[in-house]
């Protein structure tokens, strides 16, 4: 299956999705994105830079750091932040990171008013789809 049939599918599946995109964060590129209405480039580019900023920030790459050696964790490729819900005025969104390809992160943006439970269910269930449309 294609990304975009992925992403299609996330759109026809996730409760009240609006948009669903992937990102690659060691490009810092948003490979493909789906979404309901047009938005600007500008605001397109701004999630992918957005979304390195959640998982790979200083701070958040620090507290990783932490944890691995309080826990005695060597693997420099285990993440802690897996998925990373926010809520905004209108909006739920969805970051998730792949489970193989842990540089790679599935964002999934739905109307607030979704039934968050179901969209992390539906969401991660699209996770091997998205690993393997890549």
């Amino acid at each position: 299956m294609s990304i975009d049939s992925v992403l299609r599918e996330a759109q026809r599946t996730i409760p009240e999705c609006i948009a669903s995109g992937v990102i690659d964060l060691n490009s810092g590129m948003l490979l493909a994105v789906k979404t309901v209405d047009s938005h600007p480039q500008e605001v397109l580019d701004m999630l992918a830079a957005a979304t390195g900023d959640l998982f790979q920030g200083d701070n958040v790459v620090s507290i990783e750091r932490t944890f691995k050696r309080i826990r005695g964790v060597s693997d420099d490729d285990h993440h802690y932040f897996q998925e990373i819900v926010i809520f905004s005025d209108n909006l739920l969104h969805v970051f998730q990171r792949c489970k193989r390809r842990t540089d790679t992160i599935f964002v999934t943006v739905c109307r607030k008013k979704a039934n968050v439970g179901m969209v992390l269910v539906r969401a991660r269930g699209l996770i091997d789809s998205i690993e393997r449309s890549i």
